[in-house]
Protein backbone atom coordinates (compact mmCIF):
# COMPACT_ATOMS: atom_id res chain seq x y z
CA UNK A 1 0.00 0.00 0.00
CA UNK A 2 1.18 3.40 -1.07
CA UNK A 3 0.63 5.23 2.84
CA UNK A 4 0.94 8.92 0.91
CA UNK A 5 -1.28 8.39 -1.97
CA UNK A 6 -3.93 5.58 -1.24
CA UNK A 7 -6.21 4.04 -4.12
CA UNK A 8 -9.42 4.08 -3.45
CA UNK A 9 -9.18 0.38 -3.99
CA UNK A 10 -6.56 0.46 -0.74
CA UNK A 11 -9.20 2.93 1.21
CA UNK A 12 -10.53 0.10 2.76
CA UNK A 13 -7.30 -1.70 3.99
CA UNK A 14 -6.46 1.45 5.64
CA UNK A 15 -9.80 1.48 6.89
CA UNK A 16 -9.01 -1.80 9.22
CA UNK A 17 -5.21 -0.38 10.06
CA UNK A 18 -7.77 2.43 12.42
CA UNK A 19 -9.49 0.17 13.85
CA UNK A 20 -6.86 -0.69 15.63
CA UNK A 21 -5.91 2.17 16.36
CA UNK A 22 -5.32 4.11 20.03
CA UNK A 23 -8.47 5.91 18.83
CA UNK A 24 -11.53 5.50 17.57
CA UNK A 25 -13.29 9.08 17.43
CA UNK A 26 -11.67 12.48 16.63
CA UNK A 27 -13.33 15.81 18.14
CA UNK A 28 -12.62 18.48 15.82
CA UNK A 29 -11.73 21.53 18.24
CA UNK A 30 -12.63 24.22 15.56
CA UNK A 31 -15.41 25.47 13.02
CA UNK A 32 -15.92 26.49 9.47
CA UNK A 33 -14.22 24.75 6.16
CA UNK A 34 -11.24 23.53 8.14
CA UNK A 35 -13.80 21.47 10.34
CA UNK A 36 -15.59 20.21 7.76
CA UNK A 37 -12.11 19.17 6.03
CA UNK A 38 -11.00 17.35 9.25
CA UNK A 39 -14.12 15.35 9.62
CA UNK A 40 -14.12 14.26 6.09
CA UNK A 41 -10.94 12.39 6.20
CA UNK A 42 -11.77 11.16 9.65
CA UNK A 43 -15.09 9.96 8.61
CA UNK A 44 -13.58 8.04 5.76
CA UNK A 45 -11.29 6.26 7.74
CA UNK A 46 -14.39 4.98 9.68
CA UNK A 47 -13.53 7.16 13.15
CA UNK A 48 -16.44 8.81 14.71
CA UNK A 49 -15.54 12.46 14.26
CA UNK A 50 -17.23 14.96 16.50
CA UNK A 51 -17.62 18.55 16.32
CA UNK A 52 -17.91 21.49 18.89
CA UNK A 53 -20.00 24.63 18.04
CA UNK A 54 -20.99 27.81 19.55
CA UNK A 55 -24.77 28.91 18.94
CA UNK A 56 -23.29 31.13 16.03
CA UNK A 57 -22.82 28.38 14.29
CA UNK A 58 -25.34 26.20 14.51
CA UNK A 59 -26.77 24.69 11.33
CA UNK A 60 -23.61 25.11 9.78
CA UNK A 61 -22.11 22.63 7.36
CA UNK A 62 -19.47 21.22 10.25
CA UNK A 63 -22.57 20.80 12.60
CA UNK A 64 -24.62 18.79 9.98
CA UNK A 65 -21.58 16.75 8.71
CA UNK A 66 -20.53 15.49 11.94
CA UNK A 67 -21.63 12.08 13.85
CA UNK A 68 -21.88 14.20 16.62
CA UNK A 69 -21.84 17.77 17.55
CA UNK A 70 -22.10 19.57 21.10
CA UNK A 71 -22.70 23.03 22.06
CA UNK A 72 -20.37 25.15 23.76
CA UNK A 73 -20.39 28.28 25.78
CA UNK A 74 -18.50 31.72 25.85
CA UNK A 75 -18.85 35.09 26.80
CA UNK A 76 -18.46 35.37 22.39
CA UNK A 77 -18.26 32.85 19.74
CA UNK A 78 -14.50 33.42 19.28
CA UNK A 79 -14.13 33.00 23.05
CA UNK A 80 -16.25 29.45 23.60
CA UNK A 81 -13.37 28.11 20.52
CA UNK A 82 -10.78 29.48 23.10
CA UNK A 83 -11.51 27.61 26.31
CA UNK A 84 -9.40 24.38 25.54
CA UNK A 85 -10.73 23.15 29.48
CA UNK A 86 -14.81 23.30 28.42
CA UNK A 87 -13.44 21.63 25.21
CA UNK A 88 -11.34 18.93 26.99
CA UNK A 89 -14.39 18.06 28.94
CA UNK A 90 -16.47 17.94 26.09
CA UNK A 91 -14.09 15.11 24.20
CA UNK A 92 -14.05 13.43 27.47
CA UNK A 93 -17.76 13.28 27.77
CA UNK A 94 -17.92 12.05 23.92
CA UNK A 95 -15.94 9.43 24.36
CA UNK A 96 -13.06 11.13 22.18
CA UNK A 97 -9.74 9.51 22.08
CA UNK A 98 -7.68 12.39 20.05
CA UNK A 99 -8.53 16.32 19.33
CA UNK A 100 -7.17 17.94 16.17
CA UNK A 101 -7.30 22.00 16.49
CA UNK A 102 -7.28 22.81 13.27
CA UNK A 103 -5.46 26.02 12.77
CA UNK A 104 -6.15 29.09 14.78
CA UNK A 105 -7.76 29.36 18.06
CA UNK A 106 -5.92 26.61 19.84
CA UNK A 107 -3.66 24.98 17.42
CA UNK A 108 -0.20 26.48 18.33
CA UNK A 109 -1.48 26.37 22.05
CA UNK A 110 1.36 24.56 23.89
CA UNK A 111 -0.82 24.57 27.24
CA UNK A 112 -3.99 23.30 25.57
CA UNK A 113 -1.55 20.34 23.94
CA UNK A 114 -0.42 19.23 27.37
CA UNK A 115 -3.52 19.26 28.86
CA UNK A 116 -4.73 16.99 26.08
CA UNK A 117 -1.99 14.44 26.29
CA UNK A 118 -2.84 14.89 30.21
CA UNK A 119 -6.29 13.61 29.80
CA UNK A 120 -5.21 10.80 28.49
CA UNK A 121 -5.94 11.86 24.83
CA UNK A 122 -3.77 12.52 21.36
CA UNK A 123 -2.97 15.77 20.37
CA UNK A 124 -3.15 15.73 16.60
CA UNK A 125 -0.34 18.06 16.15
CA UNK A 126 3.39 18.24 17.24
CA UNK A 127 4.88 17.95 20.77
CA UNK A 128 4.13 21.11 23.48
CA UNK A 129 8.07 21.61 23.63
CA UNK A 130 7.62 21.76 19.37
CA UNK A 131 5.27 24.65 19.55
CA UNK A 132 6.73 26.51 21.86
CA UNK A 133 9.96 26.47 20.53
CA UNK A 134 8.30 27.53 17.50
CA UNK A 135 5.70 29.70 18.44
CA UNK A 136 8.54 31.83 20.00
CA UNK A 137 9.93 33.93 17.18
CA UNK A 138 12.89 35.10 18.88
CA UNK A 139 13.48 31.79 19.85
CA UNK A 140 12.71 30.27 16.85
CA UNK A 141 15.18 32.42 15.21
CA UNK A 142 17.87 32.00 17.54
CA UNK A 143 17.47 28.07 17.75
CA UNK A 144 17.76 28.43 13.00
CA UNK A 145 20.76 30.03 13.18
CA UNK A 146 22.51 28.06 15.49
CA UNK A 147 21.37 24.61 13.74
CA UNK A 148 23.38 26.85 10.69
CA UNK A 149 20.20 27.72 8.40
CA UNK A 150 19.54 31.20 6.94
CA UNK A 151 18.28 34.26 8.52
CA UNK A 152 17.81 37.47 7.99
CA UNK A 153 20.59 40.15 10.24
CA UNK A 154 18.65 40.92 12.87
CA UNK A 155 18.76 43.01 16.79
CA UNK A 156 16.62 40.73 19.54
CA UNK A 157 15.72 42.93 22.50
CA UNK A 158 15.80 40.04 24.99
CA UNK A 159 19.51 40.02 24.05
CA UNK A 160 20.59 43.46 25.67
CA UNK A 161 17.21 45.59 26.16
CA UNK A 162 18.98 48.54 27.20
CA UNK A 163 21.16 48.32 23.55
CA UNK A 164 18.50 47.31 21.58
CA UNK A 165 17.76 50.85 19.77
CA UNK A 166 20.91 51.15 19.31
CA UNK A 167 21.59 47.10 17.65
CA UNK A 168 18.62 48.04 15.26
CA UNK A 169 19.92 50.88 14.20
CA UNK A 170 23.25 49.35 13.11
CA UNK A 171 21.27 46.38 11.66
CA UNK A 172 20.40 49.27 8.67
CA UNK A 173 17.10 50.56 7.03
CA UNK A 174 15.07 49.51 6.02
CA UNK A 175 13.90 47.28 9.19
CA UNK A 176 10.78 44.93 10.18
CA UNK A 177 9.86 45.79 13.75
CA UNK A 178 8.22 42.20 14.95
CA UNK A 179 6.66 41.23 18.02
CA UNK A 180 8.54 38.50 19.52
CA UNK A 181 5.19 36.37 20.20
CA UNK A 182 3.39 37.49 17.03
CA UNK A 183 1.59 36.36 14.09
CA UNK A 184 -0.98 36.64 11.49
CA UNK A 185 1.12 39.81 10.11
CA UNK A 186 -0.45 41.85 13.77
CA UNK A 187 1.58 44.22 14.92
CA UNK A 188 4.28 44.30 12.27
CA UNK A 189 5.79 47.81 11.37
CA UNK A 190 8.07 49.15 8.67
CA UNK A 191 10.81 51.70 9.44
CA UNK A 192 12.55 53.36 6.44
CA UNK A 193 13.32 56.75 8.47
CA UNK A 194 15.74 55.84 11.40
CA UNK A 195 14.83 58.95 13.20
CA UNK A 196 11.83 57.27 13.60
CA UNK A 197 12.80 53.96 15.06
CA UNK A 198 12.15 54.80 18.23
CA UNK A 199 9.24 55.44 18.07
CA UNK A 200 7.79 53.09 16.27
CA UNK A 201 9.65 50.57 18.28
CA UNK A 202 7.25 52.10 21.09
CA UNK A 203 4.25 51.56 18.93
CA UNK A 204 5.50 48.43 18.25
CA UNK A 205 5.59 47.19 21.68
CA UNK A 206 1.89 48.68 22.42
CA UNK A 207 0.83 46.49 19.50
CA UNK A 208 2.59 43.40 20.63
CA UNK A 209 1.08 44.06 24.47
CA UNK A 210 -2.37 44.24 22.71
CA UNK A 211 -2.53 41.61 20.86
CA UNK A 212 -0.32 38.99 22.35
CA UNK A 213 -0.12 40.28 25.66
CA UNK A 214 3.50 40.30 24.96
CA UNK A 215 5.59 43.55 24.11
CA UNK A 216 8.80 41.86 23.57
CA UNK A 217 10.26 42.76 19.93
CA UNK A 218 12.84 42.24 17.26
CA UNK A 219 14.01 44.01 14.23
CA UNK A 220 15.20 42.31 11.50
CA UNK A 221 16.66 43.69 7.93
CA UNK A 222 13.37 44.39 5.62
CA UNK A 223 14.29 42.49 2.25
CA UNK A 224 12.28 45.20 -0.27
CA UNK A 225 9.73 43.59 -2.20
CA UNK A 226 10.20 39.88 -1.11
CA UNK A 227 8.19 36.88 -1.98
CA UNK A 228 6.66 34.58 0.75
CA UNK A 229 7.58 31.49 0.06
CA UNK A 230 6.71 28.11 2.45
CA UNK A 231 7.55 24.90 2.65
CA UNK A 232 5.05 21.65 3.71
CA UNK A 233 6.85 19.50 6.15
CA UNK A 234 5.49 16.09 7.76
CA UNK A 235 7.26 14.37 10.84
CA UNK A 236 6.69 11.27 12.59
CA UNK A 237 8.79 12.15 15.69
CA UNK A 238 10.69 9.38 15.29
CA UNK A 239 13.20 10.30 12.49
CA UNK A 240 11.25 10.58 9.51
CA UNK A 241 11.11 13.82 8.11
CA UNK A 242 9.95 14.77 4.20
CA UNK A 243 9.34 17.96 2.80
CA UNK A 244 5.90 18.28 0.27
CA UNK A 245 7.36 21.03 -1.64
CA UNK A 246 6.79 24.64 -1.92
CA UNK A 247 3.66 27.14 -1.85
CA UNK A 248 4.04 30.83 -2.93
CA UNK A 249 2.35 33.01 -0.76
CA UNK A 250 3.06 36.80 -1.78
CA UNK A 251 0.34 37.80 -2.91
CA UNK A 252 -1.17 39.30 0.69
CA UNK A 253 -3.09 42.27 2.15
CA UNK A 254 -2.00 43.75 5.64
CA UNK A 255 0.46 40.65 5.62
CA UNK A 256 -2.29 38.07 5.28
CA UNK A 257 -2.55 36.06 2.28
CA UNK A 258 -5.35 36.25 -0.60
CA UNK A 259 -4.21 33.31 -2.87
CA UNK A 260 -1.18 30.90 -2.88
CA UNK A 261 -0.27 28.31 -5.58
CA UNK A 262 2.34 25.92 -5.92
CA UNK A 263 5.01 25.39 -7.77
CA UNK A 264 6.05 28.84 -7.01
CA UNK A 265 6.73 30.03 -10.09
CA UNK A 266 10.45 32.43 -8.99
CA UNK A 267 12.17 28.78 -8.40
CA UNK A 268 14.04 27.14 -10.64
CA UNK A 269 14.51 23.18 -9.98
CA UNK A 270 17.96 23.68 -8.17
CA UNK A 271 16.66 27.11 -5.84
CA UNK A 272 13.60 24.65 -5.48
CA UNK A 273 15.60 21.63 -3.94
CA UNK A 274 17.59 24.19 -2.21
CA UNK A 275 14.71 25.76 -0.32
CA UNK A 276 12.90 22.49 0.13
CA UNK A 277 15.76 20.67 2.01
CA UNK A 278 16.34 23.50 3.95
CA UNK A 279 12.59 23.37 5.55
CA UNK A 280 13.34 19.72 6.08
CA UNK A 281 16.98 20.23 7.91
CA UNK A 282 14.90 22.54 9.89
CA UNK A 283 12.26 19.91 11.09
CA UNK A 284 14.21 17.24 11.27
CA UNK A 285 16.91 18.98 13.78
CA UNK A 286 13.89 19.35 15.99
CA UNK A 287 12.89 15.95 15.56
CA UNK A 288 9.41 17.50 13.97
CA UNK A 289 5.96 15.56 14.78
CA UNK A 290 3.04 15.68 12.55
CA UNK A 291 2.17 18.93 9.62
CA UNK A 292 3.74 21.87 10.10
CA UNK A 293 5.54 24.98 7.19
CA UNK A 294 8.62 26.45 7.30
CA UNK A 295 8.33 30.09 6.18
CA UNK A 296 10.73 32.16 4.11
CA UNK A 297 11.70 35.50 2.89
CA UNK A 298 12.57 35.39 -1.03
CA UNK A 299 14.57 38.14 -2.29
CA UNK A 300 14.81 39.26 -5.96
CA UNK A 301 18.49 38.20 -5.91
CA UNK A 302 17.11 34.56 -4.85
CA UNK A 303 18.66 34.55 -0.88
CA UNK A 304 16.18 33.39 1.07
CA UNK A 305 16.25 33.68 4.91
CA UNK A 306 14.14 31.75 7.88
CA UNK A 307 11.01 33.64 8.58
CA UNK A 308 8.92 31.30 11.20
CA UNK A 309 7.73 27.65 11.39
CA UNK A 310 4.16 27.25 11.94
CA UNK A 311 3.34 24.16 13.86
CA UNK A 312 -0.02 23.26 11.82
CA UNK A 313 -2.39 22.51 9.13
CA UNK A 314 -2.28 25.89 7.14
CA UNK A 315 -4.99 27.04 5.53
CA UNK A 316 -3.20 26.77 1.99
CA UNK A 317 -2.46 23.85 2.56
CA UNK A 318 -5.32 22.24 -0.22
CA UNK A 319 -2.80 23.00 -2.81
CA UNK A 320 -0.12 20.71 -2.09
CA UNK A 321 -2.87 18.09 -1.66
CA UNK A 322 -3.50 18.68 -5.37
CA UNK A 323 -0.29 18.58 -7.16
CA UNK A 324 0.91 15.48 -5.29
CA UNK A 325 -2.47 13.54 -3.87
CA UNK A 326 -1.45 13.61 -0.12
CA UNK A 327 -4.12 13.82 1.94
CA UNK A 328 -2.27 15.48 4.55
CA UNK A 329 -5.29 15.08 7.29
CA UNK A 330 -4.49 11.79 6.70
CA UNK A 331 -1.05 11.70 7.41
CA UNK A 332 -1.58 13.80 10.47
CA UNK A 333 -4.17 11.27 11.91
CA UNK A 334 -1.37 8.45 11.26
CA UNK A 335 1.13 9.82 12.47
CA UNK A 336 -0.94 10.89 15.77
CA UNK A 337 -1.72 7.22 16.02
CA UNK A 338 2.17 6.09 16.32
CA UNK A 339 2.50 4.85 12.56
CA UNK A 340 5.64 6.05 11.15
CA UNK A 341 5.58 8.26 7.46
CA UNK A 342 6.67 5.00 6.30
CA UNK A 343 8.07 6.85 3.04
CA UNK A 344 11.15 8.53 2.00
CA UNK A 345 12.00 11.92 0.02
CA UNK A 346 12.21 10.10 -3.47
CA UNK A 347 8.35 8.82 -2.76
CA UNK A 348 6.55 12.40 -2.62
CA UNK A 349 5.84 13.59 -6.63
CA UNK A 350 4.61 16.35 -7.87
CA UNK A 351 2.65 17.00 -10.93
CA UNK A 352 0.56 19.96 -12.22
CA UNK A 353 -0.06 23.37 -10.65
CA UNK A 354 -2.55 24.99 -8.28
CA UNK A 355 -4.06 28.04 -6.61
CA UNK A 356 -6.11 28.60 -3.67
CA UNK A 357 -7.87 31.69 -3.93
CA UNK A 358 -9.35 32.55 -0.44
CA UNK A 359 -12.91 34.21 -0.42
CA UNK A 360 -13.49 36.66 1.79
CA UNK A 361 -16.71 38.60 2.84
CA UNK A 362 -15.27 41.82 2.14
CA UNK A 363 -15.20 45.14 0.07
CA UNK A 364 -11.53 45.26 -1.20
CA UNK A 365 -12.85 48.93 -2.89
CA UNK A 366 -12.86 49.91 0.56
CA UNK A 367 -10.03 49.27 2.00
CA UNK A 368 -10.45 45.64 2.53
CA UNK A 369 -13.35 45.98 5.01
CA UNK A 370 -14.87 42.73 6.13
CA UNK A 371 -18.73 42.66 5.22
CA UNK A 372 -21.58 41.02 6.59
CA UNK A 373 -24.98 39.57 5.39
CA UNK A 374 -27.26 36.25 5.03
CA UNK A 375 -26.14 33.47 2.63
CA UNK A 376 -29.67 34.39 0.11
CA UNK A 377 -28.03 32.20 -2.42
CA UNK A 378 -24.98 30.16 -2.72
CA UNK A 379 -23.59 27.90 -5.83
CA UNK A 380 -20.61 27.34 -5.93
CA UNK A 381 -18.80 26.87 -8.89
CA UNK A 382 -18.02 23.21 -10.93
CA UNK A 383 -15.94 21.48 -13.61
CA UNK A 384 -12.67 19.42 -14.01
CA UNK A 385 -10.11 20.66 -11.21
CA UNK A 386 -11.66 22.77 -9.04
CA UNK A 387 -12.37 22.04 -5.26
CA UNK A 388 -14.59 24.11 -3.13
CA UNK A 389 -13.58 23.93 0.46
CA UNK A 390 -16.70 26.32 2.09
CA UNK A 391 -18.35 26.11 6.20
CA UNK A 392 -20.87 28.17 5.06
CA UNK A 393 -24.59 26.96 3.56
CA UNK A 394 -27.32 28.21 1.73
CA UNK A 395 -29.43 29.94 4.29
CA UNK A 396 -26.99 30.71 6.44
CA UNK A 397 -24.93 33.99 7.77
CA UNK A 398 -21.73 35.97 7.36
CA UNK A 399 -21.33 37.77 11.15
CA UNK A 400 -18.74 39.97 12.25
CA UNK A 401 -18.41 37.20 14.94
CA UNK A 402 -15.33 35.58 12.74
CA UNK A 403 -12.30 36.08 10.60
CA UNK A 404 -14.33 37.43 7.27
CA UNK A 405 -13.06 33.92 5.22
CA UNK A 406 -16.26 32.09 3.71
CA UNK A 407 -14.49 29.89 1.39
CA UNK A 408 -11.57 28.42 -0.09
CA UNK A 409 -11.50 28.02 -3.88
CA UNK A 410 -8.83 25.53 -5.31
CA UNK A 411 -7.86 25.16 -8.39
CA UNK A 412 -5.35 22.56 -10.54
CA UNK A 413 -4.13 22.80 -14.02
CA UNK A 414 -1.31 20.57 -15.96
CA UNK A 415 0.16 24.04 -15.78
CA UNK A 416 0.19 27.35 -14.62
CA UNK A 417 -1.83 29.22 -17.36
CA UNK A 418 -4.35 26.05 -17.60
CA UNK A 419 -4.90 26.54 -13.88
CA UNK A 420 -5.30 30.82 -13.96
CA UNK A 421 -7.80 30.30 -16.49
CA UNK A 422 -9.98 27.70 -15.11
CA UNK A 423 -9.47 29.58 -11.87
CA UNK A 424 -11.08 32.92 -13.89
CA UNK A 425 -13.84 30.93 -15.22
CA UNK A 426 -15.03 29.14 -11.75
CA UNK A 427 -14.73 33.01 -10.10
CA UNK A 428 -17.14 33.87 -13.12
CA UNK A 429 -19.03 31.06 -12.13
CA UNK A 430 -19.59 31.35 -8.50
CA UNK A 431 -22.43 33.19 -7.17
CA UNK A 432 -22.86 33.72 -3.55
CA UNK A 433 -25.65 36.75 -2.75
CA UNK A 434 -26.57 38.46 0.43
CA UNK A 435 -23.16 39.87 1.30
CA UNK A 436 -20.68 41.56 -0.80
CA UNK A 437 -17.66 39.50 -1.43
CA UNK A 438 -14.06 39.60 -2.96
CA UNK A 439 -14.20 37.60 -6.12
CA UNK A 440 -14.50 40.21 -8.55
CA UNK A 441 -11.82 41.51 -7.16
CA UNK A 442 -9.79 38.26 -6.85
CA UNK A 443 -10.80 38.01 -11.07
CA UNK A 444 -8.81 41.30 -11.81
CA UNK A 445 -5.91 39.94 -9.97
CA UNK A 446 -5.27 37.07 -11.38
CA UNK A 447 -5.81 38.71 -15.17
CA UNK A 448 -3.28 41.43 -14.37
CA UNK A 449 -0.31 41.09 -16.61
CA UNK A 450 2.59 40.96 -13.62
CA UNK A 451 0.45 37.98 -12.11
CA UNK A 452 0.13 36.06 -15.13
CA UNK A 453 4.05 36.55 -15.37
CA UNK A 454 4.33 35.36 -11.73
CA UNK A 455 5.84 38.80 -11.01
CA UNK A 456 4.93 39.06 -7.88
CA UNK A 457 6.20 40.29 -4.21
CA UNK A 458 4.35 40.67 -0.76
CA UNK A 459 3.74 44.34 -1.81
CA UNK A 460 2.14 43.82 -5.38
CA UNK A 461 -1.52 45.14 -3.78
CA UNK A 462 -0.05 48.10 -2.41
CA UNK A 463 2.07 48.94 -5.27
CA UNK A 464 -1.17 47.95 -7.64
CA UNK A 465 -3.87 49.92 -6.02
CA UNK A 466 -6.05 49.58 -8.77
CA UNK A 467 -6.71 46.44 -8.95
CA UNK A 468 -8.79 46.72 -5.36
CA UNK A 469 -10.47 49.53 -6.95
CA UNK A 470 -14.13 48.79 -8.37
CA UNK A 471 -14.04 49.77 -11.91
CA UNK A 472 -16.23 52.78 -12.88
CA UNK A 473 -19.82 52.14 -14.45
CA UNK A 474 -21.35 54.28 -17.34
CA UNK A 475 -24.35 56.56 -15.91
CA UNK A 476 -26.43 54.93 -18.30
CA UNK A 477 -25.49 51.43 -16.71
CA UNK A 478 -25.95 52.52 -13.39
CA UNK A 479 -29.00 53.91 -13.70
CA UNK A 480 -30.43 50.96 -15.29
CA UNK A 481 -29.06 48.70 -12.49
CA UNK A 482 -30.62 50.47 -10.14
CA UNK A 483 -34.10 51.13 -12.13
CA UNK A 484 -33.97 47.16 -12.04
CA UNK A 485 -33.00 46.42 -8.75
CA UNK A 486 -36.00 48.74 -7.73
CA UNK A 487 -38.64 47.18 -9.50
CA UNK A 488 -37.24 43.59 -8.33
CA UNK A 489 -37.87 44.71 -4.76
CA UNK A 490 -41.02 43.63 -3.09
CA UNK A 491 -42.79 46.89 -2.08
CA UNK A 492 -42.42 47.59 -5.75
CA UNK A 493 -43.97 44.65 -7.45
CA UNK A 494 -47.09 44.88 -4.42
CA UNK A 495 -47.45 48.28 -5.81
CA UNK A 496 -47.28 47.23 -9.34
CA UNK A 497 -49.24 43.95 -9.46
CA UNK A 498 -52.30 45.50 -7.12
CA UNK A 499 -55.40 46.04 -8.46
CA UNK A 500 -56.93 49.61 -7.93
CA UNK A 501 -60.09 49.73 -5.66
CA UNK A 502 -62.67 50.11 -8.13
CA UNK A 503 -61.80 47.88 -10.42
CA UNK A 504 -61.92 45.29 -7.44
CA UNK A 505 -64.93 46.18 -6.33
CA UNK A 506 -66.32 45.22 -10.19
CA UNK A 507 -66.21 41.75 -9.04
CA UNK A 508 -65.94 39.16 -11.45
CA UNK A 509 -68.32 41.34 -14.08
CA UNK A 510 -67.12 40.98 -17.93
CA UNK A 511 -68.07 43.27 -20.42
Amino acid sequence: MNVLTPTETEWPALRERAASWPFQAVLVANRGEIAVRVLRTVQRLGLKGIVVYHAADRGTAAVRLADEAVEITGETPVGAYLDGAQIIRVAQAAGAGAIHPGYGFLSENKGFCEAVEAAGMRFIGPTPEQIDLMGDKVRARNFVEKAGFPVAPSAIEDDDPKTFVERSRQVGAPLLIKPSAGGGGKGMRIVRDLSLLEQEIERGRSEGQRYFGDGRLYCERYIENPRHIEVQVLGDGQGGVVHVFERECSVQRRFQKIVEETPSPALDDAKRREICETAAGIARSIGYRNAGTVEFIFGQSGEFYFLEMNTRLQVEHPVTEEITGIDLVLQQLRVAAGEKLGCTQDDVKAQGHSIELRIYAEDAARGYTPTTGPILVLHPPQGEGVRWDSGVLHGGEVTSAFDPMIAKLIIRGADRAEAIARADKALKDTVLLGCKTNTAFLRRLIAHPAFIAGDVHTGFLDANPQIAAEPVLATETLQALLAAASLSTRPMRDVADAVPDMHAAMGSWRN
